[in-house]
């Protein structure tokens, strides 16, 4: 029995603002021990229900956060960019009972959420497929949803649990934090969190059959505000992208590879939260 997990920092008990997301930042370190301990908090929950192999993504910034040296064994580690299926990649190589969406946040365009963005806060001001608006949540579940792997469990603020079960109504959550702005929160202790994380692993790995994929019917319509109009001038060059209005343009995408992949490509090589 396999699960996956991705993994993201600002859903993380104790981030509330940039002084934990980055490198430079002065408590960057200490963030990213909360988020090894939250991750290893659902591994080892998951081992001990009888999960055999994890797979983890590091998905936040460089993806080179989480301290591997801390991980457990029989546990493959997924970092750095760019990659394909971004913050899930992974999920395409075996079969998975599961994935696991932990320190997760808000999408962009939510009205709540402590450091709400979605996948680069400095070029999209929001997201949609097929019409629906689309945080990161949302595009991990679809793409999972396409190997056929259901979310079973879900970590972050409030206002992003709130958000992910409007659309993933069954899966099992655990709140870390409750947000006052978009950075500033009232949260409990990572320890807390730890253990809250971990009998919510438990609870979803006991009730699997009760979880089904998330997807989106296709053909896929991929739409894209930017913040700024020149991406959306320049990609109207090409022939797959239509522009749609000042700052937005739409592409029509064979399934969430081909959606995944398209974000990844404007991305580029070094996301930024």
């Amino acid at each position: 029995m396999k699960i996956y997990i991705s993994a993201d920092i600002e859903g993380i008990a104790g981030v509330v603002s940039r002084d934990q997301l980055m490198p430079e930042s002065f408590e960057y370190e200490r963030a990213r021990q909360w988020m090894t301990a939250e991750v290893n908090a659902a591994i080892e929950a998951a081992f001990v229900a009888g999960v055999s192999k994890v797979v983890v993504s590091d998905s936040h910034g460089n993806g080179q956060n989480l301290l591997i040296e801390k991980l457990p064994e029989n546990v493959l580690l997924v970092r750095s960019w760019p990659r394909p299926l971004e913050m899930m990649q992974g999920i395409e190589e075996g079969v998975f009972v599961g994935a696991i969406l932990l320190g997760y946040h808000a999408s962009a365009s939510y009205k709540t959420g402590g450091l709400a963005h979605t996948i680069h806060g400095g070029a999209f001001s929001e997201i949609r497929i097929n019409d629906q608006v689309v945080g990161e949540a949302a595009i991990s579940a679809a793409t999972a949803g396409h190997f056929g792997v259901p979310i079973i469990m879900i970590s972050g603020d409030d206002a992003f649990v709130k958000e992910t079960t409007g659309f993933l109504p069954d899966v099992e959550t655990s709140i870390c934090k409750s947000s006052y702005s978009l950075s500033s929160a009232k949260t409990i202790t990572p320890a807390q969190s730890c253990t809250q994380i971990s009998e919510r692993v438990t609870a979803s790995l006991a009730r699997l059959n009760d979880f089904s994929p998330f997807t989106f019917k296709g053909p896929l319509s991929l739409e894209i505000d930017f913040r700024h109009r020149a991406p959306a001038e320049v990609l109207d060059y090409l022939s797959v992208f239509e522009r749609t209005s000042t700052y937005s343009v739409k592409y029509s995408a064979e399934n969430m590879i081909d959606v995944s992949r398209t974000l990844a490509f404007l991305t580029g090589y070094k996301p930024v939260p």
